[in-house]
């Protein structure tokens, strides 16, 4: 089943506190060396109304070291 994650308003506790559980064991692994291909073969492709390079990079930087891909599309290319 496919959850999106909108606001907090939306999730409960428990919820919550399974996604940090999760960001802080994929931080342990990664600090540890263990490589994680968790998204392989996914790509993101990135579409952007005003240009964020911190938000693109960070993006880019997730998603290759959970082994995917990330595209760059400006709104010109859409």
């Amino acid at each position: 089943m496919t959850k999106h994650f909108i606001d907090f308003d939306n999730l409960s506790f428990e919820v919550l506190q399974d996604i940090i559980d999760r960001a802080i064991a994929l931080k342990k692994q990664h600090n540890e060396g263990v490589i994680n291909n968790s998204l392989k073969n996914k790509t993101l492709a990135m579409i952007f109304d005003k240009s964020s390079t911190r938000t693109r990079v960070s993006f880019e930087a997730g998603m290759t070291q959970l082994g995917g891909h990330a595209l760059f599309l400006s709104n010109n290319d859409i």
